[in-house]
């Protein structure tokens, strides 16, 4: 019997059809009623033999792709992931479908009373407007036409000239040659995994890590295995151990400051990892995430730096210490890798904004961007020292465990134990307070009592009033006064 007839559908049911579809196929998977590399049913057919429209079953295959059940192939279909892919996931908690299209695709709503300690995206009011605006006069006098033109697929090259300039304050040697422009950090991720990863091949990831790429490496199919991230790194004993067993593809880091730990590498670490890719012929991929905000003269020299055998792609985005909507970044290639990262740009979007490209050469070429690092510093140091200061005063008292970076926008916190960070969320976002919990910086989303608390989006006068608040809750959720939710819903960011 096709196992797919055994799905039922119940429209009266106030639960959406297309999670009904999502959570039958996650069970048919589970069962062992389709198999690994099994391919899903055509959307028309499903949908057909169902009774439900087209649009159902795409929202379905597109949630199974998310959370990594499924993986999707150009022009032959969708396929059930590897079983060991998901092994140890957890499904969605009952309860959270109502916010779950939005959730699912990475946003939230914020309130205009709610203190959002949740997004790493800076406040409007840090944006270099006036001086883009006058750039972009200038630029239009200049180039005309010509700057709304589809630019090479490498980038813009007076830019790539520019941020060859701009790489030598980190120590980064390199040509224009060895320079990718692309369309923010997160399509750099994508542009990679679609170059050099298959369906089933091995990736490693610290352990929490960035949201955006678990997401990508998921819709590439890859097998995801974690090692845990130390104070001072990852943990090197076991990211050896896992090289050996596995075999991975990539190694995908973020060694200054890092997301959402805010942890950063000894210069120790930095090297021993070099020296283990080398050792293992294996790739690093290396997310630049916010260097530039180091405090007290923290160093933080890039692995990059310190590459001499060519084993690391560097990439390096602006949204933190610019502007996110400027979609702009680029990567550092070893010239051997450099044709298959291209041919993965082209098929992504052909071409990165020639306008933004051309913007942005000239803020680099001008020293614009020198004065706005020194104020976007100034800025987030404030913000920095009035969190540190509350949670010592406020939070750390109550067992909670956080150790304070030496620069970047992300706190790393951990209730005592038994204590639940999801529980914690819903909590917090009835009280008008934003956070993210731990659960969503896993491949496999485990319960957590860790949580991520961001100060680039939530202004200084705004910091104590939600800590305290936020300790209050604490307090109440570890003597056992509140009674949570057991069903959450979360955002992903």
């Amino acid at each position: 019997m096709d196992p797919f007839q055994k799905i039922r559908i119940d429209k009266e049911s106030n639960e959406h059809m297309y999670m009904q579809v999502y959570k039958s196929i996650v069970d048919l998977i589970k069962q062992g009623m389709i198999k690994s590399n099994e391919k899903l049913p055509p959307i028309r057919n499903l949908a057909d033999l169902l009774g439900v429209n087209n649009i159902t079953i795409v929202k379905a295959y597109d949630i199974l792709e998310k959370r990594g059940y499924v993986y999707k192939k150009v022009g032959s279909g969708t396929f059930v992931n590897l079983i060991d892919c998901y092994e140890g996931f957890h499904e969605p908690i009952e309860g959270m479908d109502s916010g779950f299209d939005q959730m699912d695709r990475g946003q939230i709503q914020i309130h205009t009373d709610m203190i959002s300690f949740s997004s790493a995206t800076p406040t409007p009011d840090l944006f270099p407007v006036e001086d883009f605006k006058t750039l972009l006069i200038e630029i239009l006098d200049r180039d005309g036409g010509s700057a709304f033109g589809y630019q090479e697929s490498q980038g813009y090259y007076p830019l790539r000239e520019s941020l060859v300039s701009y790489l030598k304050q980190y120590g980064i040697n390199t040509s224009s040659s060895h320079i990718q422009i692309i369309t923010g950090a997160q399509q750099g991720i994508d542009v990679i995994s679609k170059a050099f990863v298959e369906h089933g091949d091995v990736v490693i990831v610290e352990y929490p890590t960035y949201t955006g790429a678990i997401a990508t490496l998921k819709s590439r199919g890859a097998k995801i295995i974690e090692v845990p991230i130390l104070s001072d790194g990852i943990d090197i004993g076991k990211l050896e151990e896992k090289i050996r067993a596995y075999k991975p593809k990539l190694i995908y880091t973020m060694p200054n400051f890092q997301n959402p730990t805010g942890y950063s590498y000894s210069n120790q670490k930095k090297d021993q990892l070099l020296r283990l890719a080398h050792k293992y012929n294996v790739l690093i991929v290396e997310d630049d995430y916010l260097s530039e905000l180091d405090f007290n003269g923290y160093p933080t020299t890039t692995l990059k730096s310190m590459d001499t055998q060519d084993v690391s792609i560097y990439i390096k985005s602006f949204s933190k210490v610019f502007m996110p909507g400027l979609r702009l970044g680029f990567l550092v290639i070893p010239s051997k890798l450099h044709p298959q990262v291209l041919a993965a740009k082209h098929a992504s979007d052909i071409s990165t904004s020639g306008l933004n490209q051309r913007a942005f050469d000239l803020y680099l070429r001008k020293g614009i961007w020198k004065r706005h690092i020194h104020f976007m510093k100034k800025v987030y140091e404030e913000r920095f020292e009035i969190m540190t200061r509350c949670l010592n005063k406020y939070i750390i008292p109550l067992g909670v465990h956080c150790s304070i970076p030496q620069g970047g926008l992300n706190f790393w916190l951990c209730l005592p134990p038994g204590c639940s960070s999801l529980e914690l969320y819903k909590k917090c976002e009835e009280n008008n307070l934003l956070i993210l919990p731990g659960s969503i910086f896993s491949p496999y989303e485990k319960e957590s009592p860790c949580f991520r608390l961001s100060i680039a989006g939530v202004y200084p006068n705004e910091i104590e009033t939600g800590i305290k608040k936020m300790s209050e809750i604490i307090s109440r959720m570890i003597s056992g006064e509140d009674v949570l939710s057991k069903h959450p819903y979360f955002p992903i960011l």
